[in-house]
């Protein structure tokens, strides 16, 4: 008799993760999303995922006066989708920065690198949020070794 696995689940329980608004707070964030990925075993390119999620938090914690901010990490369908929430209403903006600037960057590396990405206004402040979509497993595509980024159109939810 051949043997069933189980399938996973569509949408993983979200992990909400408060984080002190300090300095600290985008290398906890980092470790969570990164244990995340691992333990739902979603097939998401990690480094994009920590690298988006510290732009995110590090935007945060300079918008925060101090208060917590709250980290949401949500696996759904094979994509990740991780929410920062902070106190402040400021709608995010990405900056004309050039490539060579130390900041400012930020936002613009979540449009790029993300399938889609957005904010939503909250009863404490707002949410900045990014989606990944699950990586293209090796073979698929069309045969020409091109495979196309597993990003798609960007979204700016309103």
């Amino acid at each position: 008799m051949p043997t069933m696995t189980r399938p996973r689940p569509t949408v993983l329980r979200p992990r909400r993760i408060p984080l002190p608004a300090g300095p600290a707070a985008p290398a906890q964030a980092r470790r969570q999303v990164q244990a995340a990925i691992s333990a739902w075993d979603l097939p998401v390119d990690p480094d994009v995922a920590v690298l988006l999620t510290s732009e995110l938090v590090t935007n945060a914690v300079r918008q925060q006066a101090g208060q917590p901010i709250l980290l949401t990490i949500t696996g759904t369908g094979g994509q990740l989708r991780v929410d920062v929430h902070d106190t402040s209403r400021a709608r995010p903006v990405p900056a004309d920065a050039p490539a060579d600037a130390e900041a400012g960057r930020g936002l613009m590396l979540v449009a790029r690198l993300s399938a889609a990405w957005g904010y939503h206004q909250t009863p404490a402040g707002k949410a900045v949020y990014f989606t990944l979509a699950a990586q293209a497993a090796p073979g698929d595509g069309d045969g020409d070794g091109e495979h196309p980024s597993p990003q798609g159109d960007r979204t700016w939810a309103r």
